[in-house]
């Protein structure tokens, strides 16, 4: 850091110096404007970029016959979600054959994002989505419908023995990462560019909530892809009712908890938050119950019955996270507002 004293100019005007480095960086001239931003916590930030406009970032991959697929599909969602606005993926002679269908599968997972120019030996995809056209609440909002859906079909497949349903469950997990991806990736994107934070009206510490957030949305996405998988391995082999009726008022109430949660987030209501996090108890012991009922069973089906119960469990103790965050982030809001 480094230490500058305030300076007064002609009895009213106050004047810093600014460090020579920064200035040669920026290549600033002689009377060019800078623009000044006051940041919530009373710090001030100089900027040369007045209007606002993004910085354009490229991040390039060589690939060869010999690339790991996995590795650079990795590599991509990486790109994606720190920010980046083209990505060029090049070879020195022809590209191999698997680039073209893995792109396909980034480009149709990953929002906004096209194929702007391919060659024999180049792919350049480019990102083509405003991030303020996509605002965190509302793609927050979708993330929680699907999810919410996916743990209420998974108990309806299995109580009506529907494998379609249950696989359909399962195909859904795709729409929540895709979804946590731009949420992941616009965090990022404020984090580096202040402007944006500015034009989205969303404070870096407000993004970083919506991420946290959706992070264990995903997670609770992965579970019910789980029960789907369970209930798959279920159908036609518990006639049991009362089994089903304890998984289907515990599922019900799990995401009674989830819905409280979100409810508390997005009516930045802190007693509500404290009050669902409560309610996970109950939950716990509804789902001892489930494996209890699981004991009537030979191992190999009781097994798929405590997974799947282990999962409800988990989404009371994921919706108790998001009131975390919530009551973390609410009493930090109420420090910055005193």
């Amino acid at each position: 850091m480094e230490i500058r004293k305030v300076q007064i100019s002609g009895g009213s005007s106050y004047i810093v110096s600014l460090p020579k480095n920064w200035i040669k960086q920026t290549k600033i001239q002689k009377n060019d404007p800078v623009g000044l931003i006051v940041q919530r916590d009373g710090t001030l930030l100089v900027t040369p970029n007045i209007k606002g406009e993004k910085i354009q970032k490229v991040k390039e991959f060589e690939v060869a016959a010999s690339t790991n697929q996995t590795y650079l599909l990795r590599c991509l969602i990486g790109a994606y979600i720190a920010g980046y606005d083209t990505i060029k993926i090049w070879a020195h002679a022809r590209l191999p054959p698997f680039v073209l269908g893995l792109v396909r599968d980034f480009t149709s997972n990953a929002v906004g994002q096209e194929v702007v120019e391919e060659t024999e030996t180049a792919i350049v995809i480019k990102d083509l989505l405003n991030p303020s056209e996509m605002p965190f609440d509302n793609t927050l909002r979708r993330m929680s419908v699907i999810v919410k859906g996916m743990h209420e079909d998974a108990v309806i497949a299995l109580k009506t023995g529907d494998k379609s349903l249950a696989e359909d469950v399962i195909s859904r997990d795709t729409d929540v990462d895709r979804l946590h991806w731009l949420i992941a990736r616009q965090n990022n994107l404020i984090v580096g560019d202040i402007n944006l934070s500015r034009k989205m009206n969303i404070p870096i510490s407000m993004a970083e909530e919506y991420f946290l957030i959706s992070r264990i949305i995903e997670r609770i996405a992965d579970h019910g892809t789980r029960i789907a998988y369970n209930v798959l391995e279920l159908i036609g082999k518990t006639e049991n009712a009362g089994l089903i009726d304890v998984i289907e008022e515990a599922s019900a109430y799990a995401l009674s908890i989830f819905h409280s949660s979100m409810d508390a987030f997005h009516n930045k209501d802190l007693i509500k938050a404290n009050d669902t996090i409560l309610m996970v108890k109950k939950l716990e012991d509804m789902c001892k119950t489930i494996s209890t009922h699981a004991l009537k069973y030979e191992s190999q089906v009781a097994i798929f019955i405590v997974h799947i119960s282990d999962s409800i469990r988990r989404i009371g103790d994921y919706s108790a996270d998001i009131c975390e965050v919530i009551i973390n982030h609410l009493i930090g809001e109420e420090e910055r507002v005193e």
